[in-house]
């Protein structure tokens, strides 16, 4: 009788660590492919700002980010350069705060969501809410909401005239 409880809470122990591992694995093996959205109807004129995303904290090999973005009125495009390492639950926030480290609260700003990363690779869109000046926030930000980590800051800078 012993032997048999200490199987099954070895088969519910181990089948609920497996599900945990792998839904945290899942991304790694299997990334959703690079995304080129296309921009339609911008042009040079239309750009309100531009960003570059940086790894943030280099002693961290998996949590990386490079590229541009490119900031309109009412959208954020992450640019064909665009890259990040693979993770789950990434978001791409706009963040008042131009300066954003491994170590800002995120989370307690008055950031915005503009919705879930569509891939870890390639030009992706992401509107902005309508009455929302992107000329009010510092970055632009890709972010882990599972785990709560930054993964790649970019500094917001205007766009010259």
């Amino acid at each position: 009788m012993r032997s048999a409880l200490l199987v099954l809470i070895g088969v519910l122990v181990g089948g609920v660590g497996g599900f945990a591992v792998g839904i945290g694995v899942f991304p790694y093996l299997f990334p959703p492919p690079e995304v080129n959205e296309p921009l339609v109807a911008k042009s040079d004129t239309d750009v309100v700002a531009r960003a570059t995303f940086i790894h943030a904290n280099p002693a961290d090999p998996i949590h990386y980010g490079e590229g541009s973005a490119t900031i309109y009125a009412d959208l954020v495009r992450l640019e064909p350069d665009f890259k990040v390492g693979p993770g789950p639950k990434f978001h791409v926030y706009l963040v008042p705060d131009a300066d954003v480290t491994p170590e800002t609260e995120v989370e307690a700003t008055m950031f915005v969501d503009l919705g879930r990363l569509k891939s870890f690779s390639g030009s992706q869109n992401y509107a902005i809410p309508a009455g929302l000046d992107p000329r009010a926030f510092g970055s632009v930000v890709i972010w882990c909401e599972q785990f709560n980590v930054l993964i790649s800051p970019a500094r917001i800078t205007a766009a010259e005239s």
